[in-house]
């Protein structure tokens, strides 16, 4: 720890969405399999990743995953993290990374939305209707439901296993402002009436050579508030930054973000994460309060979505596994720009593999890499409860 208040002293959180590796004990109460471990499933259906920098730092001595090797000296220091908190999704995930553990799970809606929170919905936004209320994959979803979307300008509202008020539309029939603005109303009125839904997910698509198609890059989640303050806060209130790569601003709604950049890609989002590591992020121009002076301590926390959206949720193990492959190549310049009191952790925020029966998120423990160029290893913690562990090194850290 570094105790020179005149030297930048920056935690850095990399969240590989989705990456669990192994069933929680109680996976069968969130309609999982036992059998669930999205990463040792897609090395298996790879026949093993090219991932060194994760190597070194010790992925492979944590289980067995096919072709990524036990070291003998890793750089890192590692685990296996079991999830507190009641539930499997980005938000729940997130929130104990940054020291909220939630003993209530978010509300699902297995059979549809409400009929009394439709007609709210359709009477404040005015859009006349909506098509689906129902549990579905997006993908197909928009292109079951694309021409009647058209020919009603309805928009296409739908759900799946975890939390969340997703909410469609074809860009060039609904502007894009309408969507997020339908989309803060749906937020409003899951938070006024205490429905506990963790997101309100807008999902712009378009149609593109004759297909509709996802505009990833302007996807916005817009999260129920934390229930309390978290690390970010702290840091922020202590006069610190908190600068947020791709879709961290949405899961915190804001609370405890001095700095926010949204992604439209993992490839992105690490070139953005390298930048702000080696100090070449424009931080002036991604600022919430422009002009202000800071202390010594930065937070750069990025979350990687493609692995989770693009492959888990499509059961793509190929595309997931070349997904991994690219956060590697940059896991190696990301270390070696690290300064002294630099500390990087990577790690995940629940399961999504894409191997078993199903498109939604499967309830797993996930992977802990710490490093720190004034850090050595300590090895292997084993098992350790809660993803909050996370916190508090960082707490101690800074």
């Amino acid at each position: 720890m570094n105790t020179d208040k005149k030297i930048m002293v920056r935690p850095i959180i990399m969240v590989i969405d989705s990456m669990g590796i192994g069933a929680m004990p109680d996976c069968k109460d969130f309609g999982d399999t036992p059998d669930c471990n999205t990463l040792k499933h897609v090395c298996e259906f790879n026949h093993g990743l090219n991932v060194p920098n994760l190597e070194k730092m010790g992925l492979g001595n944590i289980q067995e995953f096919e072709g990524i090797k036990e070291v003998e000296n890793p750089i890192a220091t590692y685990a296996t993290l079991v999830e507190k908190s009641k539930g499997k999704d980005t938000t729940t995930g997130h929130w104990e990374i940054a020291g909220i553990t939630l003993d209530r799970a978010f509300a699902t809606f297995p059979n549809g939305f409400p009929k009394e929170l439709i007609d709210k919905f359709v009477e404040q936004t005015n859009c006349g209707g909506v098509l689906a209320n129902k549990p579905a994959s997006g993908t197909v979803i928009i292109a079951e439901l694309n021409d009647e979307h058209h020919k009603t300008k309805f928009p296409i509202v739908y759900t799946s296993a975890d939390s969340v008020f997703q909410i469609a539309v074809d860009i060039d029939i609904i502007p894009l402002e309408t969507l997020y603005e339908w989309c803060r109303i749906a937020r409003k009125i899951l938070t006024d009436d205490e429905y506990y839904v963790s997101r309100v997910i807008a999902r712009p698509y378009r149609i593109i050579d004759g297909k509709p198609t996802r505009i990833s890059k302007d996807r916005r989640d817009f999260s129920i508030a934390p229930i309390k303050p978290t690390l970010l806060n702290e840091i922020k209130d202590n006069g610190g930054k908190v600068v947020a790569i791709g879709k961290i601003e949405d899961i915190f709604s804001k609370s405890g973000i001095t700095h926010a950049i949204h992604t439209g890609s993992n490839k992105e989002g690490l070139e953005l994460t390298l930048k702000a590591v080696r100090n070449e992020l424009p931080l002036e121009d991604i600022a919430y309060e422009k002009g202000k002076a800071y202390n010594n301590v930065e937070m750069i926390f990025t979350n990687l979505v493609d692995t989770d959206m693009l492959y888990g949720h499509r059961n793509d193990a190929k595309g997931y596994g070349k997904a991994i492959e690219e956060i590697d190549t940059y896991l190696g310049p990301i270390m070696d720009s690290m300064d002294e009191y630099d500390l990087l952790i990577v790690t995940a925020d629940h399961g999504c593999d894409p191997t078993v029966s199903g498109t939604d998120h499967t309830r797993e423990k996930v992977p802990f890499l710490m490093y720190s160029k004034s850090l050595p290893s300590n090895g292997n913690l084993g098992e350790v409860e809660g993803f909050d562990t996370i916190a508090s090194f960082i707490k101690d850290w800074i």
